[in-house]
């Protein structure tokens, strides 16, 4: 499958995704709601996710095919 398709296969979810976290607005360093959604879709994903950031803050780590790349 090419890129592009992927990416218009997952409108809808991130579209949705974002109507969400809009219809739910947190203060900066309480997105405790919004930090929780993102980091159960990016592990749904296979992503890892590191939490704990700041207050609020995560990462998501997508691996490579090769170290460092």
């Amino acid at each position: 499958m090419k890129l592009i398709d992927e990416i218009v296969g997952t409108h809808a979810e991130i579209r949705d995704i974002r109507r969400d976290i809009h219809a739910h607005p947190e203060l900066k360093f309480e997105e405790v709601r919004t930090s929780e959604l993102v980091a159960k879709k990016l592990e749904s994903w296979g992503i890892e996710v590191h939490r704990g950031l700041g207050v609020t803050g995560l990462v998501g780590v997508i691996h490579g095919r090769h170290d460092g790349k």
